[in-house]
């Protein structure tokens, strides 16, 4: 499925005529007019944002999304009114995991006028929520969530259910034009990924080579990569015999280095002419490379992956000759690994979204998404605690004093059978306190005045 948000009728987009759907009825927020930050973004003419008078926690929330393994895009917009802020900064999060926070300097980023993250949903729905930092208003140009392939980018022992991948950086090496997939006959299941363009990694110390030659043993389960990624390459030269690339990462994680190699220069003919090293961060991670003799032939794909922490704030890939005076790579994938966080106990959310309703809570509150993760915004109010036994958050307190709150209080609230304390005084609470509060065992604090 692919959004456009703030859209009031289906759209269709070239150059491959894909299809957006309208934008109703997910969300709150403001539809307005909308001006692209990159040619990455797909030419849509409206966006959706979010002031923060409408709360700091704003959502899209899908159901009857099939069980299974999905890449979820948001692409990011400009509002196009006067006076407002051209660069807005937030954080986003998916299924109640952060996955990234903006930074400045982003619209004249192409890579970061997106985030895509690699997740399982298993729940039958998928929640992308936007987290304002009071750095602007979040506004969303478009979603796409794409199934992929179960198994791809199955990166070890700790890949599954319980982690996302963020994609950090996508290369397609040695050449100068950047690709969609869909834009270049790429198997749907691939997910339609970006591969950026970097024609060398250096001044004068590399060069690109490309081919029209058809590549073998691409398009392949689970993760169907395109032949246009391994017609392309950069290779070393004689007198800079390493290739080196570096990037800035956040320190103190894990990432999945997914490297591409397909021989296709004409200088190297079988097996044996060109051996190579691979290190990362100066650490060994592969020996004695041959392309030919790996992949079995010329013309044929070879992807190696590493996972690997990383302490500090840069990653570095090093393709050192062992064999030969040159080397060669193709194209280069790079994610962060997040463990995915553990959600709020289902029936105290639904329990909290009818107190909600029946006090009225003004918009500033938000409560949307989930109200304990990503635990940097948890819901106003809600105190959260961490049920270890059976691995999901519960709410242990509810702080809603001198709020102009109104209503009755649902019954519905014994459901919160974790609270230990609840402050409702200074409000214009009405009529009974539910008896069913009673079954609540824990609750120690009751502080409310009820007219």
């Amino acid at each position: 499925m692919r959004i456009s948000c703030g859209a009031r009728l289906n759209v269709h987009t070239a150059p491959t005529n894909t299809l957006w759907f309208k934008d109703f009825a997910y969300t709150g927020g403001i539809p307005a007019n909308a001006s692209l930050p990159s040619f990455i973004s797909p030419p849509l003419h409206t966006l959706r944002f979010f002031p923060l008078s409408d709360g700091p926690e704003n959502c899209y929330t899908l159901n009857r999304v099939p069980q299974g393994h999905y890449a979820v895009r948001i692409y990011y917009g400009l509002v196009n009114m006067p006076n407002f802020d051209n660069e807005p900064l937030f954080d986003i999060s998916v299924e109640g995991t952060l996955i990234y926070s903006m930074r400045s300097g982003w619209t004249h980023d192409d890579e970061q006028a997106f985030s895509e993250a690699l997740v399982f949903i298993n729940d039958g729905s998928v929640s992308i929520c936007f987290h304002s930092t009071g750095h602007g208003d979040p506004a969303i140009l478009a979603l796409s969530i794409l199934q992929i392939d179960d198994n791809a980018y199955n990166f070890g022992p700790n890949w599954g259910v319980g982690t996302i991948l963020r994609t950090a950086k996508r290369l397609n090496c040695g050449s100068g034009t950047p690709k969609f997939d869909e834009d270049y006959s790429g198997d749907r299941w691939g997910g339609d990924r970006f591969w950026n363009a970097i024609k060398t990694f250096g001044d004068n110390t590399d060069m690109p080579i490309s081919v029209e030659n058809s590549i073998k043993k691409v398009s392949l389960a689970p993760n169907f990569y395109p032949e246009a990624i391994y017609q392309s390459a950069i290779v070393s030269t004689d007198n800079q015999p390493d290739l080196e690339y570096t990037m800035d990462v956040d320190p103190n994680r894990n990432y999945s280095i997914w490297l591409h190699f397909a021989e296709i220069d004409p200088a190297v003919t079988a097996s044996e002419q060109r051996i190579f090293d691979i290190l990362i961060n100066g650490e060994v991670v592969f020996n004695n490379v041959d392309i030919i003799k790996m992949s079995g032939d010329r013309y044929s794909a070879l992807v190696l992956n590493k996972t690997i922490a990383v302490n500090g704030r840069s990653l570095t890939i090093t393709i050192h000759p062992t064999k030969g005076n040159t080397v060669i790579i193709n194209a280069i994938e790079i994610f962060e690994v997040i463990a995915a966080e553990s959600k709020t106990l289902p029936d105290e959310v639904k329990a909290l979204q009818t107190l909600k309703s029946a006090l009225q809570l003004p918009l500033r509150f938000g409560w949307n998404g989930d109200p304990c993760v990503p635990q940097q915004h948890p819901w106003s109010g809600a105190d959260c605690q961490f049920d270890s036994v059976n691995n999901n958050w519960v709410i242990d307190g509810l702080g809603l004093d001198d709020q102009g709150l109104k209503g009755l209080l649902p019954n519905d609230i014994s459901k919160l059978r974790h609270l230990q304390s609840i402050n409702l005084s200074g409000n214009a609470i009405r009529g009974r306190i539910p008896s069913s509060l009673g079954s609540i065992t824990s609750l120690r604090m009751l502080p409310l005045k009820i007219d």
